[in-house]
């Protein structure tokens, strides 16, 4: 089985498919012309969100028995064009659960405590302590759009560095949101009471 991966993966899920005995080719950044070319050798493609799997390329692929995206999105995948061909498509959900919500809190951190904005200020030399004081997210409310897996892991840190989270999700079912702690509430006012909103 001949694989193509063509959007950046890690080094550690390559070898896995090259342990496994699979030929893996690695070809990134391919534009569209030259996917339709060579998507004919390869009985499966492994994406991330860069690639658009269109039902043009889907019908180039003679070959191609799966299609695997490392994410857990599929928007980038005609997924009905690939059923009718009989190609599976897989995702990941999940696999980057835990990375993008701690990214989101550190970016809540950085952003609430105003440290780019501090760190320019001393890489040009000055210590200016008192402008860049920013604020305690203890007792703040996080205002959540999508209480999905990463909105819900990110419930989990904002609570666990003391702050409050409402949450606006129409799919999320009243049980979950009370087993999370969150309080739901529609748009309006999730954007009145939150300190800081996250949108997933």
């Amino acid at each position: 089985m001949k694989i193509l991966v063509s959007d950046s993966l890690s080094k550690q899920g390559i070898e896995l498919f090259q342990k496994a005995g699979f030929e893996v080719d690695v070809n990134t950044k391919l534009a569209k012309e030259e996917l339709l070319k060579i998507i004919k050798n390869y009985d499966v493609l492994v994406i991330r969100s860069g690639t658009k799997v269109t039902a043009e390329v889907i019908a180039a692929a003679d070959r191609l028995k799966v299609i695997g995206r490392a994410g857990s999105g599929l928007d980038n995948v005609d997924t009905h064009a690939a059923t009718r061909r009989g190609i599976v498509v897989m995702n990941t959900p999940g696999g980057n659960t835990v990375t993008t919500a701690e990214h989101t809190m550190a970016m809540i951190c950085a952003m609430t405590r105003r440290i780019p904005q501090a760190n320019a200020s001393t890489k040009a030399g000055k210590w200016e302590k008192e402008k860049f004081m920013g604020v305690e997210l203890y007792n703040k409310t996080l205002g959540v759009l999508g209480m999905g897996q990463i909105g819900g892991y990110l419930t989990k840190l904002a609570q666990g560095v003391g702050m409050n989270v409402i949450g606006y999700d129409p799919y999320l079912a009243e049980e979950r949101a009370r087993k999370m702690g969150v309080e739901v509430v529609d748009l309006p006012e999730l954007y009145r009471r939150a300190d800081v909103i996250s949108v997933h």
